[in-house]
């Protein structure tokens, strides 16, 4: 008898972990949810970042010299 109720213990304990284990897997679920949320926005922030580098670069002299239409300042001399 002693080893039935044994047995009974152990299956108890068993389903208390998986119960454990089902709700730590949820909350692992959901925070990988958030996170991948998160990146995806970062991302989207970065690329709409990268876009608006590249429109001013493109609005830079090729060679280096000043733009034309950018003010020129005196000289200190």
């Amino acid at each position: 008898m002693a080893k039935l109720e044994d047995l009974a213990e152990r299956v108890d304990r068993l389903v208390l972990r998986h119960q454990e284990l089902k709700r730590t897997s949820a909350l692992i679920e959901q925070q990988l949810q958030t996170v991948t949320a998160e990146r995806d926005s970062l991302r989207s922030r970065l690329g709409a970042a990268r876009a608006r580098i590249d429109a001013l670069l493109e609005r830079l002299p090729a060679d280096g010299a000043p733009a034309m239409d950018a003010p020129q300042k005196a000289s200190p001399l």
